[in-house]
């Protein structure tokens, strides 16, 4: 009996154990891919609470254009530095710019003697059409009053102011002549100057004694 028990036993064991061959064997967790799958890229609108506003566009500035430092010009010719002096004191008093007519070949002391009818100045000043070349250009970009001012040779003015007029324009400027001599009076040279220039409002020219004083010289620039 009880080796039939046994026997019962053993086949009921042997069938447990071919039940539990047919199978498959399970892990403790689910396989894990060895790659996560790629989404597809969405865009996400920036909220104007981010942002505030959309960036402006910097527009870089133009440069200024060069301008005159002051918008009088004080522009004189002296041979021997009588009329250089009263110019400068112009141009100190008006705030006024200073520029000097520099000839491209310089007056020399034999070149003013009065005496000498073959002198290059008497020369020149006897010959209407002489135009005597300026050395450095002198812009007038910007300025619309020019103080002009030049000695009297021979009841005129230098022919070098001949070219200076002449060669530039004076359209929307006043012009104010101004002269010094040792005897002769200004005469019609400013409007002669006017004249060749064809541009611009030209003044009577004014005779200025060197010695003139602060208060007169004031006065003149007023009036």
């Amino acid at each position: 009996m009880k080796k039939l028990t046994a026997i019962c036993l053993l086949l009921t064991l042997a069938f447990s154990c071919a039940g539990c061959g047919s199978q498959p064997a399970q892990t403790g967790s689910a396989p894990v891919p060895t790659e996560a799958p790629e989404q597809a890229p969405t865009e996400t609108p920036i909220s104007e609470q981010e942002t505030g506003s959309a960036p402006e566009t910097e527009v870089a500035e133009e440069p200024a254009e060069t301008e005159a430092q002051s918008s009088i010009l004080v522009v004189y010719f002296s041979a021997t530095g009588t009329t250089r002096g009263v110019a400068e004191r112009i141009a100190a008093l008006t705030g006024g710019d200073l520029a000097e007519i520099v000839p491209a070949q310089p007056y020399t002391a034999e070149d003013l003697n009065y005496n000498d009818r073959s002198t290059r100045a008497t020369v020149e000043q006897n010959t209407p059409d002489a135009r005597p070349e300026i050395a450095d250009e002198i812009s007038l970009d910007g300025y619309t009053t020019v103080y002009l001012g030049y000695p009297i040779w021979w009841g005129q003015a230098p022919r070098i102011l001949s070219t200076f007029v002449e060669g530039h324009d004076f359209t929307g400027m006043t012009v104010i002549p101004f002269c010094t001599s040792g005897s002769s009076g200004a005469g019609r040279t400013g409007e002669t100057l006017g004249e060749q220039a064809g541009t611009g409002t030209f003044l009577s020219s004014t005779r200025l004694d060197v010695g003139i004083s602060e208060a007169e010289l004031q006065a003149w620039i007023e009036k």
